[in-house]
């Protein structure tokens, strides 16, 4: 039986690494929320574009891209970021773990020097979507290049070791952070990202309240879930590994 812990001490800065705009307020928007209210400084590394998200075939694609960046600033902001969102830019389905991406992800953590960072769990089974696993991946392999001093020296950086790494949608998860009282900036979070309505959260009309209800029911049953294993009312769990 695994036993969950609770709550890590709150960091002074976090990272979270997530492949496409809305994946972070999914993972741990109320984790980020928390965190922010208490004076963490919260920052969103996108590594792909987005520029798939939608089911229209005849969508302007560029525009996707800029309304989908427009969105994730307004979410971190929700959230309780600054000038914080960080766009790779890499083509959405197309994203790598190569050499060039682990280097510029290395570089922002050795930058942005977050004592926890966050990401998609890549051992997941049956995952789809080959971005999450590869966001996974390329996140787990920036750590170690960012913490040893022989990796990509010519960035003139000095190395980073994060104490702690939280992958969220973790197929053992064995933590979970109470969210209670941030649940809603996570649920308004995500209702920044409207572009995705219809693809990934099921409301076809935002005018519809019904819809739209029905959307922050699902968001609370699932922190309701995540919240069971350690007696809170609304959780997001996560594989916690502390052996940076």
């Amino acid at each position: 039986m695994t036993v969950f812990t609770l709550d890590i001490p709150v960091p002074r800065r976090a990272m979270a690494v997530a492949a496409h705009p809305d994946d972070v307020e999914f993972g741990c928007g109320g984790t980020f929320a928390k965190w922010a209210a208490a004076g963490c400084s919260i920052h969103h590394v996108i590594c792909t574009d987005g520029s798939k998200g939608s089911w229209d075939p005849d969508a302007d694609l560029d525009e996707l891209v800029r309304t989908r960046q427009a969105e994730q600033r307004e979410a971190a902001r929700i959230l309780g970021g600054k000038d914080d969102v960080v766009f790779l830019g890499r083509r959405d389905g197309d994203l790598e773990e190569g050499v060039s991406e682990r280097q510029e992800l290395a570089e922002w953590i050795r930058r942005l020097q977050p004592e926890v960072v966050l990401g998609h769990d890549p051992w997941r089974r049956y995952r789809l979507h080959p971005d999450h696993r590869h966001a996974g991946f390329l996140l787990t392999d920036s750590i170690v290049a960012a913490r040893d001093p022989h990796f990509f020296p010519e960035s003139g950086l000095a190395p980073h070791r994060p104490s702690t790494l939280l992958l969220w949608e973790a197929d053992e998860p064995d933590h979970v952070e109470d969210v209670g009282a941030h649940l809603e900036t996570k649920v308004a979070a995500l209702l920044a990202h409207r572009s995705q309505f219809r693809s990934t959260m099921r409301i076809d009309d935002d005018a519809d309240v019904d819809q739209v209800e029905r959307f922050r029911r699902r968001v609370a049953d699932t922190a309701a879930e995540h919240g069971r294993p350690v007696g809170v009312a609304y959780g997001e769990r996560f594989k916690a590994v502390r052996d940076l």
